[in-house]
Formats: C-alpha cells, sequence, structure tokens
C-alpha cells in the first residue's frame, strides 16, 4: 500500500497518514529518542568543548561521541521504519525529505569521526572540531525536527478547529430545519 498520497496543501498528513502515524509504536519511540539523543549531545558537547578548551577528558569525550553516534544511528533506523509505517518509503518521503538529506549529512560527519578512531587520520583537536560540525550539523537537522513537529500540531489544531466549525454548523442548519418544521 503506497502511504504516499498528497496531502492537502499547507497540511503535513493526509488523514490516513494521521491516523498511521498516531497508531504506530515508533511514533512515541522515535520521541523518547530524540529526548534521550539530545541529552547525549548536551553532555558530550560539553565534554569536546573542554577537551579543546584544556585537553582534559579526551577518553570522556571520545566515548560520549561513541555514544552520540550510536543514538544517531538508531534514531536514524527507527525514524526509516516510522516513515515506511506512515508514508510507505524507508526514507525521503516528500513529507521529509530535506530531513532526511541533512540527517544523511550528520550520520556522514559521525560516521567520519569513528573512522578516525580506526585509522587514525586526524589528530584529537581535529576529531574534536570534526565533530564539532557534525555537531552543528545536528542542531540544524533538530531545528528541522522541531519545525516538522510545530507544523504537525498546527495542523491538528487547525483540522479541530474546522471540525469543530462544520459541527457548529450542522447543528444550525438542523436547528433552522426544525424551526421550520414545527
Amino acid at each position: 500500500m503506497n502511504h504516499e498520497q498528497k496531502p492537502l496543501p499547507g497540511l503535513l498528513y493526509t488523514p490516513e497518514q494521521r491516523v498511521l502515524r498516531d497508531q504506530t509504536i515508533w511514533t512515541p519511540i522515535q520521541g523518547f529518542l530524540a529526548i534521550f539523543q539530545f541529552a547525549v549531545f548536551l553532555v558530550s558537547l560539553w565534554l569536546v568543548l573542554r577537551c579543546l578548551y584544556n585537553g582534559e577528558g579526551a577518553d570522556w569525550a571520545k566515548w560520549s561521541i561513541i555514544l552520540k553516534t550510536f543514538t544517531l544511528y538508531t534514531i536514524m533506523i527507527t525514524g526509516s521504519i516510522w516513515e515506511k509505517v506512515v508514508f510507505g518509503k524507508y526514507l525521503f518521503a516528500k513529507a521529509f525529505f530535506w530531513e532526511d538529506v541533512v540527517s544523511m549529512g550528520v550520520i556522514a560527519l559521525h560516521t567520519l569521526y569513528i573512522c578516525s578512531l580506526f585509522y587514525a587520520f586526524l589528530d584529537l583537536e581535529q576529531q574534536m572540531l570534526l565533530i564539532l560540525s557534525a555537531y552543528t550539523a545536528y542542531c540544524l537537522n533538530a531545528i528541522q525536527f522541531v519545525l516538522k513537529l510545530r507544523a504537525a500540531r498546527l495542523q491538528e489544531a487547525q483540522m479541530k478547529a474546522a471540525t469543530i466549525q462544520n459541527e457548529g454548523q450542522r447543528v444550525q442548519v438542523m436547528s433552522k430545519q426544525q424551526g421550520v418544521m414545527a
């Protein structure tokens, strides 16, 4: 079944996609992982900056980056499953195309850092600067997703308001019809 139907202009989801989004277990999993990843990011950012500033805690910084990378891969895999359930595609569904493009860049930068641990083509300072660029891209990507979440919530509110307004109009019409019949 192809879930990647076009929603109405200005809407993020079709009604069918909204139901799929609300019913899948992957939606709350994504929410939890996003918060967890952000917490790991904050701790790791502090450790990386401390390492760059005074050279202390390089091992702690390294392990925090590895944990951040692991959570990034986990959220990307579960996110692609979520996208498949909701939109019928594992990645690059129209509604999340640019978020997925930027996510690929974020993953590439994190993966490059992990490769630098095994092949030693960067010194410690270069590794930390690389991960700061990865973290900058991650922040841009997080902003994209927060804006998309906000758009979805606004869409929900608009749809509820329209439903309430339509129901009110229907009740008014029925009242007028009953008044005419009496």
